[in-house]
């Protein structure tokens, strides 16, 4: 069908102007019958990535895959940015799916008993990844305002990793302009972040451009001292694969990113300055548990101990500094892992937010993993954080749901019913 195949080309335009329009068209034609509706279920993901960070999907896209997917909410979650909320919540309006909006940032622990401490972040000490949940649609405006200023510094440093890549590449016949190459495939001139991911697709476009496929790109790594072995070596060695630079994607951020990176600074605003803003603008503050990681689910970290070794004292100063919620995902750790992180959460009252970080085309939208009866409170906290944020966005002053009660949530299995029919709204 011509007209679907143009349908879906429009859901990722680069003109934004025809994203929405094309799902309101391909809506349309589900209504009508002549497509079929995908069968719904309770499947959930509140950690999707979209182009206004790293991602193969536009806002109207990735909630078009979610829907596809037969998830019945979804929750975009861009680095460093919020701008892309209007047109994901607009799409959800569109296909009549609730969703949920946050933002996803690295901020810095000086001063903290955890200053110098690797926690969740695989490239750089003293720097955590917080997520921000449920905001309040009102106060959207207010959050890209306090990230853009930290965008606009990490761009400085994006600038000097891009020449510290090309150091690193001098006398293979590549380069990379920051401008033309990098910035080019991001959303930045509409508020977009750009983030080391955008950096290493950039040089995955052009190494498979200048060398085709296959053991020529293994060559090239090898000279560049990337290891690749297992599944993605076979996948590169294809000649023939759709998702190609993505599988090179993988294998530079395991390999290269430790060659280039530049630690983060001043882009990274204080722990404090974080809880402050989610308080400000009625957002679920809460921790991204990384756990140690064994083989990686996503293909792009290597093994390595993050803050498992500490946990018991770091969930002490999260409830200390004022933290609403953990969030983590089912397929990234073990049952032990989670069990853990499970049990500390109902010591501390800790809302507990699931979602399965996406941002290639080979990761599924579905989470197989919620289905176990061990994590089916994640949905209902899903459910939750929704009316959450409907109560938030119609009277934030007065908000449906206190600090107290938000904490209380995933032990309220009762009122999930309740929690929809507020989200759904």
């Amino acid at each position: 069908m011509l007209k679907y195949e143009t349908l879906i080309e429009n859901l990722n335009s680069a003109e934004k102007e025809r994203r929405l329009p094309a799902l309101s068209e391909l809506a349309e034609l589900y209504e009508s019958g002549k497509l079929i509706k995908p069968a719904p279920t309770d499947n959930v993901n509140n950690h999707i990535h979209t182009t206004f960070s790293f991602s193969p999907y536009s806002p109207a896209k990735a909630v078009y895959m979610a829907w596809l997917n037969g998830l019945t909410t979804a929750g975009i979650m861009d680095h460093d940015s919020i701008a892309g909320a209007g047109e994901f919540i607009k799409a959800g309006e569109i296909l009549g799916m609730a969703t949920t909006v946050g933002a996803e940032l690295r901020c810095e622990l000086s001063g903290t008993p955890f200053e110098g401490r690797r926690l969740n972040n695989p490239d750089q000490n003293s720097v955590v990844y917080l997520a921000m949940h449920g905001v309040p649609h009102q106060s959207i405006a207010r959050v890209q305002e306090f990230l853009t200023p930290y965008r606009e510094k990490r761009n400085i440093r994006n600038r000097k990793m891009t020449g510290n890549i090309n150091r690193l590449l001098d006398g293979t016949g590549l380069s990379l302009d920051f401008d033309a190459d990098v910035a080019a495939i991001s959303e930045h001139k509409n508020g977009g972040s750009i983030t080391e991911r955008h950096i290493l697709y950039a040089l995955s476009l052009k190494i498979a451009d200048k060398l085709g496929r296959g053991q020529p790109v293994l060559d090239l790594l090898e000279k560049l001292n990337i290891e690749v072995s297992g599944i993605t070596r076979g996948k590169l060695l294809e000649k023939t694969n759709d998702m190609y630079e993505y599988y090179l994607l993988g294998a530079l951020k395991s390999g290269m990113v430790e060659k280039f990176y530049i630690p983060a600074t001043d882009e990274c605003p204080h722990i404090t300055e974080f809880i402050k803003l989610c308080d400000e603008v009625g957002a679920v503050s809460a921790y991204a548990y990384l756990g140690d990681v064994g083989n990686s689910v996503t293909g792009d970290k290597k093994t390595q101990a993050f803050e498992d070794a500490f946990l018991d004292e770091l969930m002490d100063y999260l409830k200390a500094a004022g933290f609403r919620a953990v969030t983590y995902m089912p397929t990234r750790n073990t049952k032990e892992q989670l069990a853990r992180v499970i049990s500390l959460c109902e010591h501390h009252g800790f809302f507990q937010i699931s979602g399965e970080d996406i941002n290639s085309p080979f990761q599924a939208f579905v989470c197989e993993a919620l289905k176990d009866a061990q994590f089916k409170h994640l949905i209902t906290s899903t459910w939750a954080l929704i009316g959450h944020e409907k109560a938030a966005t119609g009277d934030i002053s007065a908000g449906m749901f206190s600090k107290e009660t938000i904490a209380k949530m995933p032990l309220l299995p009762d009122r999930v019913n309740y929690f929809k029919e507020i989200g759904t709204r």
